[in-house]
């Protein structure tokens, strides 16, 4: 039976360190981490709390994810979701335990026909995924032991996200526009916990693939359309009201920073190299339902 791990996660209200807080309780002493606790836009500071606790894992679950906002606080931007994982990368190293890091589609322009791997290029088309590109080569350029999990459209039953946002707008309204021409796979953060975790065995039973880059979504793939239409039908399935879609192009919905076009990822890499697989978005997306009721 392997021994209890010491877990310091970094967030501590977000909707990935929520659910690694239910999905990894049973793994040991999770110590999780706040803004208050650790101040990612205070990077150094992060350096005598990591020193403090020492624990056998970090697993970085907190970010600057407000897209939009990012484009007019870029220096808050990069001390977040760049200088701060280089430096828990740093301390992980120093202390030669693991990191697990989250990073987005967004570190992709969206250009590419198929399904993005995680050799291909990187081009952000913004600062937010500009600053989470940097944060990964921070991270690789510390030398330690990491995983960089790239994943996507992540939603959950708390905070601020798509579902919750068309849950309340699909019944307050009579119609509804919604962009289409955006790909993608949505994925649940309950997913990605699970995956956390299942990679976190693999590699306390000795069994752990190559460190690195990997990309972590959920199956299969549509729109933002076709999410928020998928979202509705349980509603109408639910007796509940639904209001009317209408697809729409991205041009038709500007905001102030570009998405990309195309955010489908390829995720058999991680399958291959740690035999982590991911369910279908669907399936996901009526488990995560399920709890709601």
């Amino acid at each position: 039976m392997n021994a209890p791990l010491r877990i310091l996660i970094s967030g501590q209200q977000g909707q990935v360190s929520q659910a690694l807080q239910q999905h990894l309780q049973n793994m040991g002493e999770l110590i999780v981490l706040g803004r208050d606790q650790l101040d990612l836009s205070q990077p150094e500071s992060i350096r005598p709390v990591v020193r403090d606790i020492k624990p056998d894992l970090i697993v970085n679950a907190a970010a600057h994810t407000a897209v939009d906002q990012a484009e007019s606080e870029p220096e808050l931007a990069f001390a977040i979701n760049a200088t701060s994982p280089g430096v828990f990368a740093e301390e992980a190293a120093a202390l030669g335990i693991p990191l697990v890091h989250y990073s987005t589609d967004y570190v992709f322009d969206g250009s590419k026909a198929g399904a993005w791997i995680e050799s291909d290029v990187p081009n952000p088309l913004g600062v937010y995924g500009s600053s989470k590109l940097a944060g990964e080569r921070a991270i690789a350029a510390a030398g330690g032991q990491h995983l960089i999990l790239r994943t996507s459209w992540v939603y959950s039953l708390t905070g601020r996200n798509f579902l919750l946002t068309m849950q309340r707008l699909l019944q307050e309204r009579e119609r509804l526009s919604i962009v289409a021409d955006q790909i993608g796979a949505p994925t649940w953060a309950g997913t990605i916990a699970a995956s956390t975790g299942a990679l976190i065995e693999r590699w306390r039973d000795g069994a752990a693939g190559a460190w690195g880059v990997y990309h972590l979504t959920a199956r299969g793939e549509t729109s933002w359309f076709g999410f928020a239409e998928a979202i509705g039908q349980q509603l109408i399935n639910s007796g509940k009201p639904c209001a009317v879609l209408e697809p729409i192009a991205s041009s038709a919905y500007p905001t102030p920073a570009a998405r990309p076009l195309n955010s489908r990822l390829d995720c058999s890499r991680l399958q291959c190299e740690w035999g982590v697989s991911q369910p279908d978005w669907h399936d996901a997306l009526l488990e995560c339902l399920a709890q709601q009721r």
